[in-house]
């Protein structure tokens, strides 16, 4: 049973930094890519970051750029989503997701094998 479990979710104040993690099991992890996601309340789904196979690529969305780094650590089957300097529009449920191809734009597209629960990150001005 495939299971993606998000964690470091919460309320921070604007210019704050948060550090997102998702534990992956049930699958061949380190064969995966890996993105996260946002969801907004009355917005659509939106692609965050994705990295790949041994981390080799990473991929980011432009209004993250410079401020949110993933990361992923495959002895542990975890990814990360480092964010920094974070903005009231950054609120969201973030939900980690996997795909086994290597290319990026998969979950650039918004399409992935597997998804996460989500965790809701707040931030206030």
């Amino acid at each position: 049973q495939v299971q993606l479990v998000e964690s470091g979710g919460g309320l921070v104040q604007a210019g704050g930094s948060l550090r997102l993690s998702c534990a992956a099991s049930g699958l061949r992890f380190s064969s995966c890519s890996v993105g996260w996601f946002r969801q907004a309340p009355g917005k659509e789904r939106e692609f965050v970051a994705a990295i790949s196979w041994s981390g080799i690529r990473t991929n980011d969305a432009d209004s993250v750029k410079g401020r949110f780094t993933i990361s992923r650590d495959d002895a542990k089957n975890m990814v990360y989503l480092q964010m920094n300097s974070l903005k009231p529009e950054d609120t969201a449920i973030y939900y980690c997701a996997t795909h086994n191809n290597y290319d990026l734009g998969f979950l650039k597209a918004g399409s992935y094998d597997y998804r996460g629960q989500g965790t809701q990150v707040t931030v206030s001005s």
